[in-house]
């Protein structure tokens, strides 16, 4: 399966893009860039060098993956959502040297307008919502929203909200799968069946 690459977009020499990628138009691939298997790059998006991108992972329209970012397989990112990778920067000030790494683990979801402060994990299959703001580590499965970001739920694989409290232990099916999801001491995890 081949690469498609726009006749606008840029992708650097020394870039490497698995089968089946798509980079839209006047997107920007960095020379040190490093994309999985049938990724999607929409209009004006930037993948820096030091960028680690799973397959199957969406990058929507005006998003700009910078360096020390990592997007493992099946990950969402919303049109014109931000990733930092300095935390106190200046203009006057270099700190290319302080970049504060930040991981997306598998099967996430980051809303439209979104903003991930660098240095964070967002755990798998969490889901931030539109608009929010995420300044540390967030658990798998859970929900987030806000200004800073607060957990308001937990959310399954599939993206349905399941109906467990907030800490403490619990269990909930997941409408759509029929998946069941189990709370335990505030850590959500897909219960094994035997």
């Amino acid at each position: 399966m081949a690469v498609t690459i726009h006749p606008s977009a840029i992708v650097d020499d020394g870039a490497s893009i698995g089968d089946g990628s798509r980079v839209w138009h006047f997107a920007h691939i960095c020379a040190g860039a490093r994309i999985g298997e049938r990724c999607s790059f929409g209009q004006n998006v930037f993948v820096g060098n030091d960028v680690l991108i799973g397959n199957n992972v969406k990058v929507q329209n005006n998003v700009s993956v910078y360096d020390a970012v990592i997007l493992e397989d099946d990950v969402f990112c919303g049109p014109s959502m931000v990733f930092t990778n300095v935390y106190n920067p200046r203009s006057a000030v270099t700190r290319k040297e302080e970049y504060r790494r930040t991981v997306v683990r598998t099967g996430a979801t980051l809303g439209a307008n979104s903003t991930i402060v660098c240095g964070v994990t967002v755990g798998a299959y969490a889901f931030v919502a539109a608009g929010a703001v995420i300044n540390r580590d967030v658990p798998e499965y859970a929900l987030m929203a806000g200004v800073p970001a607060r957990q308001i739920g937990w959310i399954s694989r599939f993206g349905e909200r399941l109906e467990l409290p907030l800490s403490g232990n619990g269990e909930a099916v997941c409408p759509h799968t029929g998946e069941t999801y189990v709370l335990a001491e505030g850590v959500c995890s897909i219960k094994a069946h035997p």
